[in-house]
């Protein structure tokens, strides 16, 4: 089974879930959201929904009321979604469980931090008969013979390593794909620092009102990448090749969503996606202008990868983060066709990919 991530609830909370739309049952303390899977039921939609919200362990292994055959619990296994915790009052409790790999909230809920399964490499390769974690996944790709329908399914079933899986076998090619988070201020700030210089320098006023204004570009331009370029699914071609592209561009953060090395953008990457846009800002504008613009969303984009680090790999502070970081987790672990902003949820509610 791919990592997946896993979360504890209530009973209380579980019985909310009782409708054909949102539709959750208990067994063997286990949470499983069966609201997909109902309408394949050989029973009919309603027969679960009438256990929607409660605790159908029993019921299961009853031979004479409903009994089950183990293809049964081997598709309710791939629904789990977390564990029951027995009543809110066992803070004690959870507190004592804050290493293991359930969190304490709920996607619709704040999460602060979570600890998702480590894959099995081998029992991964051989069930889902996709890529060898344990050995360069580039030549893998560029190689595969795999369809797009299954190259996108397995890439959107998250897996989790304690450690960072090789994409070349050259090292230097290696070394280029693996960027620590302090990168990059280290590599972009300097930039920003000299755009504000030359556009104060010729006298373009106020920069600070141009500043802002690069910035808000950035919240577009962050939206737009990943939906239009990150996640060019659907006009993706079926071939390995477009497949390779795709899978070393993005598709390996969604394949493998918690590499720390793999969370902020390469700057050999961040460079080739800039200088054109940075080409066309100078294009449009005047030169002092487009210094000022420039600055603005250079520094949006590093707060940008930096958020998007902090929301993977850090306990957030503030409502705000930890609201964006149930946003972007459901974008990884629940829809991943919705939810495209990191910073924000601006853009995603203006063109109508708000995930709710």
């Amino acid at each position: 089974m791919p990592g997946r991530m896993l979360f504890r609830y209530t009973r209380e909370e579980v019985a909310k879930h009782n409708t054909t739309s949102d539709l959750w049952i208990i067994h063997n303390n286990k949470v499983y959201d069966v609201t997909e899977f109902a309408m394949d039921h050989p029973g009919g939609p309603e027969l679960i929904k009438e256990w929607g919200g409660k605790d159908v362990t029993k019921t299961l292994i009853d031979p004479i009321s409903h009994e089950h055959s183990e293809t049964a619990y081997e598709i309710l296994g791939d629904l789990c979604i977390g564990e029951i915790v027995e009543g809110p009052n066992n803070n004690n409790s959870l507190n004592s469980m804050d290493n293991k790999i359930f969190t304490t909230r709920r996607f619709d809920e704040k999460i602060d931090q979570f600890y998702p399964e480590n894959t099995d490499v081998n029992i991964d390769l051989q069930k889902e008969k996709f890529l060898n974690l344990n050995r360069p996944l580039f030549v893998q790709m560029f190689n595969c013979n795999f369809s797009k329908e299954f190259y996108l399914k397995q890439i959107h079933q998250p897996r989790h390593l304690p450690y960072s899986a090789k994409l070349f076998e050259n090292p230097w090619l290696e070394l280029l794909t693996k960027t620590p988070w302090y990168a990059i201020p280290i590599v972009w700030l300097p930039i920003v620092s000299y755009h504000i210089f030359m556009a104060s320098d010729l006298g373009s006023k106020p920069v600070s009102i141009l500043f802002l204004i690069g910035i808000v570009m950035w919240t577009l331009l962050e939206y737009g990448i990943h939906r239009f370029l990150f996640h060019v699914d659907a006009i993706l071609p079926d071939h390995p090749y477009a497949l390779c592209v795709h899978f070393t561009l993005h598709g390996i953060h969604h394949y493998l969503p918690m590499d720390k090395l793999r969370l902020v953008m390469p700057p050999v990457l961040g460079f080739a996606i800039a200088i054109p846009i940075i080409q066309i800002v100078y294009s449009i504008f005047p030169v002092s202008i487009g210094h000022g613009l420039i600055a603005g969303a250079v520094f949006g984009y590093i707060c940008y990868d930096l958020t998007h680090y902090h929301l993977h790999h850090a306990k957030p502070f503030g409502k705000h983060l930890r609201e964006m970081k149930t946003y972007h987790l459901a974008h990884h672990y629940k829809n991943y066709e919705l939810g495209y902003g990191i910073t924000s949820k601006i853009w995603d509610t203006f063109f109508g990919t708000l995930l709710e």
